[in-house]
């Protein structure tokens, strides 16, 4: 009947709409049939469910899961015993929960006593409120992280970017619209899709193919992202400088305590009449002489037999032995090695409590202090150097132990006991009987005392993993026996089971310290017989009639997991069940589930008794069974949402964020609690408010050893009422806990000081969101429930990162589908988001030494990318809503007023120029020097064999040279060749592709020769034909190039199979082959232009943003380059310089090809290429030609740096010498690499180089060479500014080593007859000194134009034609596309002016445009690379607005997920930007010029394409 009325009623249910609300209804119904006591419900009743529930499977999960729990009759799972879970945390069983939650509470029962015990166990209520929190959202289609695929094979992603010629999407991370800036349009760069892709490939807004895969999984990111989240706080600056992080400002909602002050509450008194013994050590005595025979421990083995019982006689005894031999033997230096109050390390394993109880007495007796620690197995056990330096701060000489775990210890090669990381160096004392000696019968120990002196010390680790010493006087301790004795009603001779660890806590107070007092029989149970045989406790209560257990709540746990097949126990004989760590919230379950379990077996309800305590205060309160006075248990269902909020406010509703607590009992007889706010001053809290609990008694610790500063601040505390009036006239110790006083004055804990995690304004406690995460399906999925939760500190806020064990067998999939399930319950129950949920493979999170998760470690671990995770996921975006406010662009002051602000300001225009040409030269030479090739000629007639350049090779060898006479020989040749064979005309475009070397530099003034306009072109790598060669035939194709000259190697290269496989082999023009096409004869003429401004060559080259574009040379500019080069430099015929760059394009094209022949000096030619073999091959050359000059990239001198760095005194003796060198100059088109620079100058400094050797170089595609350091002018200074200021487009000086200072070094001297000006990048006038703006250009060697094949003219004007919108309007400037300032220094240039400096910020077209501010990619690079060790390159790129971090991994593949945490927070810390995606990929991923420059867009292709074969890919949610 029963069963058919329930199938009705769940047809019934079914039938109601199905949502979430309906899964709690039909769950609490099921859960209500299921587990009544005492009812046998049929498990038919619940099959005749499962046909109705067919449609819905959220409801059939439910109620099969009831049918489990039915069947079972336990709400978990069966499972082997945890070693990992901290008692209450262990899996399901600790599920918030409320149990109150099904059956609506009237009103007015707000805290109601429970002798009638609950009838579903509480953590099965908070897994139906997790699963009902669940079921309210919608699947979540998030992006799942990318692992690698190993079959991709890699490719170098050299191949150029077009522009984005399309609007960027739509930016969906700040909620801005874009603000459409001004972008200087980029040209010349014709777009082809490489051959080899499939129809499939998508192309994007700006047409870049792209793989589906990668750009689905960014728009399911941007998805998720447009999800309504959270307001953001109201966020503002205070000025442009300063971004102010905004502290969150109250709720007016939230909840506040209402309740009066309260006031201190007091304990019963310490019972007066009772004999008392006068000290402990007096009632050792008095037992050990007068009951020897007295049973006083019990020690088990991991089979759970009696291996041995100690007497209080023999206890006696040998502690006696001890002390003698302490105080008596021990010598040092014929000094006895101890003195009264010396502190000594107790090391003694968990199975040993014999030995530790002798040691501890023999300290005791010998009046020294006992400092028991764990047993370190290995030299790099969880917190082992915190504990060291306890050790080496409470000055630790000797430690005591036993022969077997001696024996046990680490060894060093001695033989003797290893020294641990951070420990004190330590002798080791067996204390085995054969090791003591007997007193003589006429000595007596002094130690009867009961003063202030301390008695022991015990260990304490905090949140942040320190370790301290609490130190407890002797009064203290007896104290604490006196008051248990009292509260718990020990009487003489009672037997007591213990499973906690008895070198600390409770283990010892009760154990070893309160047993003795009253002549008790404490039988230990180790913690290895606990994970063989869970029952082992149960079992000994049953066998000794134990009166008393003192356990924790994950022992009860775990005997739950075994109990099944035991019959025969009984626990009718315990008078007490005192649960140690009753302050957990979740220890109720426990409780709960043990009792309706054991009940049967002779388990009185009254019995269980939960306790508080804590290192500092020791016992806090304990619950009492009525027979000894105590009111009856009662329990709280709260809000969660009032507890994040410090109130307490009683859950009369069933919602699903209640914590449910059972009180810890009353007071402790003799003591004094009230409960205080919890930061700031100590002010008493309300009635209805949660703060820490602190207790005034002659019971509690007193002081942390050592540390007078946080001992006043904890155990010197004096509440203060809301008046400021102090509440006591005694001062009170805070415990850690946090709680209120309920009814009957029963003391409540809702958590622990060192798991609250602060968020915003709100406190959450990290058990709690343990016990939501182990409540979520699958729950198993956790293994052996171990999870860590804790709080790391980024952007001035606490974040919450969850760390758990996922079991073995688990699949990328579960892993994901648990993460998401998760993050939606810890939102929806807590309302707090995780910032990092990581998972690690089973059994690797560090453990405290008695199983549970070393919490501090872990957290360590997680900050020093140590912890290794196989599955992350990162929630920046919806954790973080304290970034600064976006910068809304204010209207922009005018040209004008600009000037006038500047001229009020007494500040002059930001302008500066180089030194005069007319002054320096003569015009005569000037204008007989206007054509190289008329130079060549001339050279060739009056120093036919003054040799101008030789070329070496990897070994150093010189491979070819070429006098003047032979140079001019050989363009002749190449002259004739092209006329002839080739039929090019004048003015034709010739390409030129060869490797570097002479015969380069012969057919370019070949192309001269003969009329034609030559075309530099990097060759392609044989290699990497695929990526290389059509770039190669772009430069062809768009050049327009009417031929080809190379080389024969080359020539069959460009012909060959592979070649057709990437590019259309067919239409190249003609290839002449220079060494064996050209003929043995002269030109009649050589071709003489009609005027200087007719173009001379083309210089083609891929910006870092992956644009192609070629410049036009006049003749009139190359040779003004010349000359400036030569006069900055101080170039002569007599003088030898030494040039490791490539001569493809820009500046190292000029220094190969143009200045030799222009200057006549000689030049080393060293191709950076050669650097791969033979890294010290360009050092050497400078040493061996004694170059007063030199050039080279960064990437030559990262090259040296890195592979030389250990080989400094080889070199040396080898007869490297620099110290000819007057300047070395780094050819770059970026923001000089300060740390580069230094580090070089100062490896080579031990070489000879001199200090100031070093500099950089800057020009770009509109003039190459702008500033040059050359031979003399003031040396390069640096500047430090505000890093937050350049996001807002303003320079602030600051000074060294202040907070966000970027240094900056000027890049050399502008060149003679350079002028440059500071121009606002919109409205184009002019700006003051120091001012960030765009630099302009004007000079005779400015390029005149882009060649492009579309001729675009507008595009043409506004970059080398642009004039000033104010001020000097007549002014022809060219657009460099570079921020940066000019500032005057105090030094003075050669012609006694102030000298102004040049200072490059980085380029425009790189910057990043986030949250209305500008970010240069270099910033962020620098941030990321210093991150973590394994980090060795770096790169930043936005997509879709979304931020995307590249770093390539030096380490083990394994150690790749540790970085994308570390790479998530610095940038938040230092830029303020969230991360949207992390890629790790291998080294040498990142493409980079042959500059040394990152080829960022190349590489945004790359990955949108998916041809990384990243290691990992994170989205960040």
């Amino acid at each position: 009947m029963r069963h058919l009325e329930t199938k009705a009623k769940i047809k019934q249910i079914v039938l109601m709409k199905h949502n979430g609300r309906l899964c709690f209804v039909l769950f609490s119904y099921v859960s209500k049939l299921g587990l009544k006591q005492h009812q046998r419900f049929s498990l038919m009743t619940l099959h005749a469910c499962i046909p109705f529930l067919t449609y819905y499977p959220v409801l059939r999960a439910c109620v099969v899961r009831a049918m489990d729990v039915r069947a079972c009759g336990l709400e978990m799972e069966c499972g082997e015993p945890s070693t990992g879970v901290d008692p209450s945390l262990q899996a399901e069983n600790r599920i918030p929960g409320p149990s109150q939650t099904t059956t609506a509470a009237p009103k007015q029962q707000k805290l109601r006593p429970t002798n009638s015990r609950d009838e579903r166990f509480r953590s099965d209520v908070h897994t139906e409120a997790v699963q009902a929190a669940l079921a309210k959202y919608k699947e979540r289609k998030m992006p799942m992280p990318s692992k690698r695929r190993s079959v991709l094979v890699h490719s170098s992603v050299e191949t150029y970017t077009p522009p984005d010629l399309h609007p960027a999407p739509p930016d969906v991370t700040t909620g801005l619209v874009e603000h459409s800036h001004c972008e200087r349009p980029q040209l010349a760069s014709v777009r082809g899709v490489p051959r080899g892709y499939s129809g499939s490939v998508l192309e994007t807004a700006g047409g870049v193919p792209v793989n589906s895969r990668v750009s689905s999984k960014i728009q399911q990111l941007l998805n998720t992202l447009k999800r309504p989240k959270r307001p953001p706080l109201k966020e503002f600056f205070v000025d442009d400088f300063e971004e102010l992080l905004e502290v969150q400002q109250p709720d007016p909602n939230q909840p506040k305590p209402e309740g009066s002050q309260m006031v201190v509450l007091k304990g019963e008194p310490l019972a007066l009449g009772t004999p008392w013994p006068p000290s402990l050590l007096a009632a050792l005595q008095r037992w050990g002489t007068m009951q020897p025979k007295a049973p006083c421990l019990t020690a088990l083995d991991t089979t759970g037999k009696a291996i041995y019982t100690l007497t209080y006689g023999k206890l006696w005894s040998r502690s006696l032995k001890l002390a003698y031999t302490l105080l008596n033997k021990l010598t040092s230096k014929n000094e006895p090695l101890l003195k009264p109050g010396d502190r000594v390390a107790l090391v003694f394993p968990n199975s040993d409590p014999v030995m530790f109880m002798v040691a501890f007495y023999g300290c005791l007796l010998a009046e020294l202090v006992p400092v028991p620690i764990e047993v370190p197995l290995t030299r790099k056990d969880a917190g082992s150097q915190q504990v060291g330096f306890l050790l080496g701060s409470c000055g630790v000489t000797l430690a005591l132990t036993t022969d077997a775990c001696q024996k046990g210890l680490p060894k060093a090669q001695t033989g003797e006991v290893a020294t641990f990381k951070g420990w004190p160096p330590l002798a080791w004392l067996v204390i085995d009987g054969k090791h003591l000696t007997k007193p003589p019968k006429d000595w007596h120990p002094l130690a009867q005392d009961v003063g202030a002196g301390t008695a022991y010390i015990e260990y304490k680790t905090s949140k942040e993993g320190s370790t301290v010493g609490v130190t407890v006087s002797h009064a203290s301790l007896l104290a604490q026996c006196r008051a248990l004795t009292q509260a718990c009603g020990y009487s003489e001779a009672e037997t007591l089971t213990n499973v906690l660890d008895f070198k600390r806590d409770a283990g010892l107070w009760h154990g070893v310290l309160t047993s003795v007092m009253n002549r008790m029989h404490v039988i230990s149970i180790p913690y290895a017989l606990m994970k063989v045989n869970p029952l082992s406790w149960i079992q000994k209560v049953c066998s000794y009639k134990a009166r008393a257990a003192l356990v924790k709540s994950r022992d009860m746990h775990w005997s739950l997991l075994a109990q099944r097949g035991q019959r025969d126990v009984s626990l009718s004989s315990l008078r007490m069940l005192i649960v140690a760590d009753g302050a957990n919230p979740w220890s109720i379950s426990s409780c709960d589930a043990f009792l309706n379990v054991f009940q049967s077996r002779g388990l009185r309800p009254e019995v269980i008794c939960p306790c508080a305590s804590s290192p500092e205060a020791l016992t806090v309160a304990i619950r009492r069974p009525p027979d000894l006075g105590g009111p009856p248990p009662r329990k709280a269902v709260l809000s969660m949402n009032g507890l994040s909020y410090g109130v307490i406010r009683v859950d009369t509703e069933e919602k699903l964020s209640v914590l449910t607590v059972q009180d810890v009992g009353q007071v402790m007889p003799g003591a004094n609690v009230c409960v205080v706010k919890v930061e700031g001053t100590p002010y008493l809290c309300k009635t209805d408010e949660v703060g820490e609990i602190c207790v005034n008694s002659s019971a509690t610790g007193t002081a942390y050893y050592g540390l007078l500063g946080i001992t006043k601040n904890v155990f010197e505390t004096v509440p203060v009422t809301a008046g400021g009036v102090p509440a006591s006239d005694r001062p009170f110790t805070r415990t850690g806990l946090l709680g209120f006083i309920g009814p009957d004055n029963l003391v409540f804990v809702v958590g622990k000081l060192d798991g609250l995690m602060v968020v915003g304004v709100r406190r959450h406690n990290a058990d709690d969101i343990v016990a939501t995460a182990l409540a979520v399906e699958p729950m198993k999925f956790v293994y052996r429930g171990r999870i860590a939760v804790f709080s790391v500190t980024v952007l001035h806020d606490d974040r919450i990162v969850l760390v758990a064990e996922q079991r073995p067998d688990a699949s990328e999939e579960d892993s994901f589908q648990w993460m998401s399930r998760v993050l939606q319950a810890i939102d929806s129950i807590h309302q707090v988001g995780v910032y990092c949920l990581a998972l690690v493979p089973a059994n690797t999170l560090p453990k405290a030494p008695l199983g549970g998760i070393h919490i501090s470690e872990t957290k360590q671990r997680f900050l020093e990318g140590m912890l290794h995770p196989c599955n992350v996921l990162m929630c920046p975006h919806t954790c973080v809503t304290n970034l600064p406010k976006p910068r809304q662009k204010q209207p922009e002051v005018g040209p004008a007023s600009m000037i006038v602000g500047n001229l009020v300001a007494g500040k002059r225009i930001a302008q500066a120029s180089g030194r005069e040409l007319a002054h320096l030269e003569d015009s005569d030479q000037a204008r007989k020097f206007l054509f190289l090739p008329d130079v060549l000629q001339w050279r060739a007639h009056t120093t036919p064999d003054h040799p101008l350049f030789l070329l070496l090779n990897a070994k150093g060898t010189v491979t070819s040279t070429a006098t003047c006479v032979q140079l001019h020989k050989k363009a002749e040749r190449v002259a004739a060749a092209l006329m002839e064979k080739a039929r090019v005309n004048a003015g034709d475009h010739v390409a030129l592709v060869y490797p570097p070397g002479v015969d380069l530099i012969a057919a370019f003034y070949g192309c001269l020769y003969s009329g034609c306009v030559p075309v530099t072109v990097r060759p392609p790598h044989p290699q990497n034909l695929a990526t290389t060669l059509p770039t190669v035939k772009m430069i062809v194709e768009v050049s327009k190039s009417a031929c080809v000259l190379t080389t024969q190697a080359i020539m069959r290269l460009l012909k060959s199979k592979e070649a057709a496989a990437a590019v259309d082999v067919r239409t190249w023009p003609p290839i002449l082959d220079t060494a064996d096409d050209i003929p043995k004869k002269k030109i009649a003429s050589i071709f003489r232009p009609p005027s200087p401004d007719v173009l001379a060559y083309l210089d083609f080259s891929v910006s870092t943003t992956g644009i192609l574009a070629g410049v036009k040379m006049s003749h009139a500019a190359t040779s003004a380059l010349c000359r400036s080069i030569k006069l900055q430099c101080e170039l002569y015929p007599s003088r030898q310089i030494a040039i490791c760059l490539d001569p493809y394009c820009g500046l190292g094209f000029a220094l190969w090809c143009l200045c030799s022949v222009y200057s006549g000096h000689q030049s080393v030619l060293v191709p950076p290429l050669e650097l791969e073999s033979n890294v010290s091959l360009w050092l050497s050359a400078v040493s061996q030609y004694k170059a007063r000059v030199t050039f080279c990239s960064y990437s030559v001198m990262e090259m040296c740096t890195k592979g030389l760095g250990a080989q400094t005194g080889v070199l040396r003796m080898k007869g490297v010498n620099l110290s000819c060198v007057r300047t070395c100059m780094v050819v770059a088109e970026e923001r000089p690499r300060i740390a580069l620079t230094q580090s070089f100058s100062k490896l080579f400094k031990d070489l000879g180089l001199p200090a100031r050797a070093v500099s950089t170089t800057f020009g770009c595609r509109v003039n190459v060479a702008i500033c040059l350091q050359g031979t003399a002018g003031p040396d390069p200074t640096t500047v430090y500014v505000d890093m937050r200021a350049l996001r807002h487009d303003r320079v602030r000086l600051v000074e060294r080593g202040s907070p966000h200072s970027l240094p900056l070094t000027e890049s050399g001297k502008i060149l003679p007859g350079v002028k440059v000006i500071i121009a606002h990048t919109e409205t184009k006038g002019p700006l003051g000194d120091s001012h960030l703006g765009e630099i302009w250009v004007s000079s005779p060697h400015n390029a005149t134009g882009y060649y492009t094949v579309y001729g675009e003219e507008s595009l043409h004007a506004d970059h080398f034609s642009a004039r000033l919108s104010f001020g000097d309007t007549q002014t022809v400037w060219a657009r460099t596309g570079y921020l940066g300032f000019l500032r005057r220094t105090e030094l003075t240039d050669a012609s006694g002016e102030r000298h102004d400096a040049l200072y490059v910020v980085g380029s425009l077209d790189e910057t990043l445009e986030l949250r209305g501010m500008r970010y240069h990619p270099i910033d962020i690079e620098t941030s990321v690379i210093r991150a973590h060790r394994s980090i060795a390159e770096c790169a930043v790129f936005t997509w879709t607005n979304l931020l995307v971090v590249v770093v390539e991994l030096d380490g083990l593949e394994q150690d790749a997920l540790d970085l994308v945490a570390l790479v998530t927070n610095v940038v938040l810390e230092e830029h303020h930007l969230v991360v949207g995606v992390v890629v790790i990929v291998d080294p040498g991923v990142i493409p980079i010029n042959s500059r040394g420059e990152k080829q960022r867009m190349h590489l945004r292709d790359g990955f949108l394409a998916d041809q990384l074969d990243p290691i990992y890919v994170a989205y960040n949610m």
